[in-house]
């Protein structure tokens, strides 16, 4: 299965998304903070990173954005995390370089298949 980096603040959330990912066979690195999204990101090049937006230190738009800038990992596919679920949310973790985006909480079914598409395999 992929190598997923993710990223969040919210412990309840981190712990239950994280579990239900490795369940699934995923190994899943955490970070708590864009910043440290950013340092992980580069030190260890996941196949996939889940972001959160709305982080502490660097949120998730501007965490993104410096990933997808970097030449060495703007090919990560990136899923925005949100509790927001407003069209215009989805249009700004776009525009700021996501490859796709779900609403929290997370439905894990719609968040897997949305892996796969990515990662282009089950």
């Amino acid at each position: 299965m992929a190598r997923i980096l993710l990223v969040e603040d919210n412990e309840m959330n981190r712990d239950m998304l994280s579990r239900r990912l490795e369940r699934k066979g995923h190994e899943v690195a955490l970070a708590l903070d864009g910043q440290q999204a950013l340092e992980m990101a580069s030190a260890q090049m996941p196949e996939l990173i889940l972001m959160d937006m709305s982080l502490p230190v660097i949120d998730g738009w501007e965490a993104t954005r410096r990933l997808k800038a970097d030449a060495q990992t703007k090919s990560i596919p990136i899923i925005a995390l949100t509790a927001h679920a407003m069209a215009e949310d989805e249009r700004k973790a776009r525009e700021a370089g996501c490859d796709d985006y779900d609403t929290k909480p997370v439905e894990l079914t719609r968040l897997l298949e949305k892996i796969e598409a990515l990662l282009g395999h089950p």
